[in-house]
């Protein structure tokens, strides 16, 4: 067919006629086209492009040959498990002079006052000044080698960091002390590691630790050092029982004077013995080498390397306890590649504002805090209509979420979340969270609201701290993630709980480079969690999923059975009941010898006045709690929720007791890596739990 005919079918002009209908064009329609052209043109090189993931997101694990169902990583060249990733970064001592030297001396590590901007001290300064206090050690009857412990003794700051180097420097161990363990184990860790010298930050802790030698509990401890400034009066008082009292400077000034050379560890040696505080009994001492560190941290860069890599001008916002293994990883990841870590001022109630003064790119955290920002965004839609639209706009976000699409600039966020984002400073691009279960629906709606890369790992401290961890593009919730490429993962039966592995439930066990070498002094707890093959086992119950990622659905620790004879898992209940609107922290309580289970509720302060409100029910937050009415509608939300998530009726609580202040470290209800202290939950409310059972019986 002709050119001439086909156009005439088109209805458009023959060949011959085009220049004139060119010309016929106004200016006006062939300057639409060409904004429409350039539009177009705009878009497809501007669209959002879904992250590529690192592996098949259908297979994110495969099982070990011969390992009796061992899964390890799919991730990786080589089926070996990963114990470095840097050749020149083998022990954290070579991690931080990596970072030295490939930041130029850039900043390296901040703090602020009230008010003010953030300063800060460069690789080269705390390199230095660490060299400067191993050397005053080692004046001061300290050895360079791994069998000297020194206590570290204070709450997140510079110092902190460049104690922690000075030991790593001389081969020496850290043992961090938790602000909140207690007096008692203070001592008890103090004793069993033979600490004679311990770096503080406050003159209160200094007291603190002079008590335990008046009394004489601690008669090893002979050196205490200040980061603080101090009276005269305390050093006198050291005197007369034998400590004596220095100031930091004072001893960095020695060690300048009398500089020593380094003596790097190996990644064999140990790195520090990490206390976990433990829910019952003494404190256990988890001795961590450099190399499980490295291993654990080397893990991570494997999984994430494609995607979202740690870069110099990374900065990260440090508020988590420093002796907590989660933290510790997340930083040596930022120190190993010349990034930066602020310090928050030492008031939680202040993060934000030292969050918009930072402008951190990292933000590590723990679910209960995802939890209070979810709550809080919604408690701020205080209209139906508000409320539609924040979930709307969240729905469409959550849309390009699975579909890989992982922004912040899109219409929904110009309209609805850059607040949320801008009170996180703005520049977040990883959020990593651990440490307890994080809500799916939270995570969920985060991970839309937030605009950046949300992933969760699972661990704990006998594992240096993660074992599994997201897949980049996996971004659904309800799931762990799958193991590191560091280590493997096996499930055993646990036959009491009827979870077996031919199921593909059981046990988590671990077994890799990142796994801890045992309890300091401690056999008899080393082998109940280390067997004779070296697998960890956790005391968690998971179950592997189709797509090869983990999901933690129970755990074999804290189980109890009731009269019946049922058991139950009251951390699993407590899970759910936490997505309450108005809750904002429970216990579970439970007793062989009673038929049901009963629960302690602290209402949110925030949240619970206006949730009343809608129900009728008017009055302050101290006069809300005493509330009848009130108990019974939270109550039936509880219920609601439990019968929805599928608890059996003997799961349920029967009553509840409403508690108007937060169970915290300070009270001695959570520990540092804020989980229940459930025997000192119990002692606490004995009274009410008693009541409970009498009223309802």
């Amino acid at each position: 067919m002709q050119a001439q005919e086909i156009l005439r079918m088109l209805r458009l002009p023959e060949l011959g006629d085009l220049s004139q209908f060119f010309r016929s064009l106004s200016a006006t329609t062939l300057v639409s086209m060409g904004a429409l052209a350039a539009i177009l043109a705009y878009w497809f090189t501007h669209r959002p492009k879904a992250l590529q993931p690192p592996c098949n997101l259908l297979m994110q694990s495969e099982e070990v040959e011969g390992s009796g169902g061992a899964r390890r990583s799919v991730i990786g060249d080589s089926p070996q498990l990963f114990t470095h990733y840097y050749d020149d970064a083998r022990t954290m001592y070579e991690v931080f002079r990596r970072g030295l030297r490939i930041s130029g001396n850039g900043p390296c590590l901040g703090f602020r006052n009230p008010k003010q901007p953030y300063q800060w001290l460069s690789y080269q300064e705390v390199a230095d000044r660490a060299e400067f206090l191993g050397s005053g050690l080692l004046q001061h009857n300290c050895k360079p080698c791994t069998d000297q412990f020194i206590g570290v003794f204070a709450q997140n700051r510079p110092e902190w960091i460049i104690a922690e180097l000075a030991c790593y420097t001389y081969s020496m161990v850290v043992v961090p002390l938790y602000d909140t363990l207690g007096p008692g184990a203070v001592r008890y860790i103090i004793n069993t590691a033979d600490i004679s010298t311990v770096i503080v930050d406050k003159p209160q802790k200094a007291v603190v630790l002079l008590e335990h030698v008046e009394r004489k509990e601690t008669p090893g401890l002979k050196l205490i050092i200040l980061m603080e400034p101090f009276e005269e009066a305390l050093k006198d008082r050291g005197q007369e029982c034998g400590v004596v009292i220095k100031s930091m400077q004072d001893v960095e000034d020695c060690g300048q004077q009398n500089h020593c050379d380094p003596v790097p560890p190996k990644p064999s040696d140990l790195s520090i013995v990490c206390f976990t505080s433990g829910t019952t009994g003494n404190p256990k001492g988890a001795m961590l080498t450099h190399g499980n560190v490295v291993a654990d941290f080397s893990g991570f860069l494997k999984v994430t390397e494609k995607v979202i890599f740690p870069r110099q001008d990374d900065v990260l916002i440090s508020f988590l306890p420093l002796a907590h293994m989660f933290e510790r990883v997340i930083q040596s990841v930022v120190y190993c590649h010349g990034g930066r870590v602020g310090f928050f001022q030492g008031d939680i109630r202040l993060l934000s504002d030292d969050m918009k003064a930072l402008c951190p790119t990292i933000f590590p955290v723990v679910p209960r805090l995802l939890n209070r920002m979810y709550d809080k965004i919604f408690s701020q839609a205080d209209t139906p209509l508000k409320r539609w639209l924040l979930e709307f706009a969240a729905k469409r976000k959550q849309a390009e979420v699975r579909s890989g699409i992982i922004r912040n600039d899109s219409i929904w966020d110009e309209l609805f979340f850059n607040k949320v984002q801008a009170s996180l400073g703005g520049c977040v691009r990883m959020i990593v969270t651990g440490a307890a279960p994080a809500s799916p629906t939270v995570l969920g709606f985060l991970r839309a609201a937030l605009g950046c890369q949300v992933y969760e790992g699972y661990g704990q401290t006998e594992c240096t701290a993660g074992c599994t961890f997201t897949t980049p593009g996996d971004w659904t919730s309800g799931h762990v993630g799958a193991p590191l490429p560091c280590n493997h993962i096996k499930l055993v039966d646990v036959e009491e709980l009827n979870y077996w592995t031919s199921k593909g439930e059981g046990e988590i066990c671990v077994r890799g480079p990142n796994v801890f070498k045992g309890y300091l002094k401690d056999p008899e707890r080393t082998k109940e969690a280390l067997d004779d093959d070296g697998w960890l086992h956790t005391g968690d119950i998971g179950k592997w999923l189709p797509t090869g990622t983990l999901k933690i659905i129970d755990r074999k620790k804290h189980i109890f059975k009731l009269a019946q004879g049922e058991y139950v898992a009251p951390e699993k209940i407590e899970n759910i009941y936490i997505r309450s609107e108005p809750v904002a922290q429970v216990y579970v309580h439970g007793d062989s010898l009673k038929a049901f289970l009963v629960g302690i509720v602290v209402p949110d302060p925030e949240v619970m006045p206006s949730w009343a409100q809608k129900r009728g029910i008017e009055g302050t937050y101290a006069e809300l709690c005493t509330n009848k009415e009130l108990k019974k509608a939270i109550l039936e939300d509880m219920l609601r929720l439990g019968k929805e998530s599928g608890l059996h009726s003997f799961e349920q609580v029967k009553a509840i007791h409403i508690h108007s202040d937060m169970f915290s470290v300070q009270n001695g209800l959570l520990t540092p890596t804020l989980k229940a202290k459930r025997p000192e939950l119990r002692e606490y409310f004995k009274k009410q739990i008693e009541e409970l059972y009498s009223t309802s019986m």
